[in-house]
């Protein structure tokens, strides 16, 4: 299985979360993959930089080498984006443009998006979602 990792995910990863650090090394010892996206990427850098959290920053980019980096990388994470947003809308549902380019990433590599808001995806036709903080 292929995970994607949420920013309130990789913070709790970073804040020593033990039941998420737990989950995460079982998925790793079973083969599972993780990566981080690259939305979550700036959300957590930007933040650390902010702050001049260096020692944070420091293990954030040792995190990134364990975790590789899934990017926008290609015309249908954008369409795919485009379509949750306008599905979403019809419904009369809000939701944040990084959430959607999240999803949208998750969705088109097939991975199982790892999520501790995982209300803010429910509406999301056949988006994988877990919750490794609940």
């Amino acid at each position: 299985m292929k995970y994607l990792l949420d920013t309130n995910i990789i913070t709790a990863i970073m804040k020593q979360n033990e039941k998420v650090k737990k989950r995460a090394q079982q998925a790793i010892l079973t083969g599972d993959d993780i990566f981080i996206n690259g939305i979550s990427y700036y959300e957590i850098k930007r933040g650390l930089l902010y702050k001049d959290a260096k020692k944070q920053l420091g293990f954030f980019i040792e995190l990134c080498k364990r975790y590789k980096l899934v990017l926008l990388n290609s015309q249908s994470v954008f369409d795919r984006a485009a379509n949750i947003y306008t599905e979403l809308r019809h419904k009369g549902k809000d939701i944040h443009d990084a959430d959607i380019l999240i999803a949208s990433i998750a969705d088109t590599g097939n991975f199982t998006l790892v999520s501790n808001n995982v209300t803010h995806f429910n509406d999301i036709q056949d988006l994988k979602v877990e919750d490794w903080l609940s």
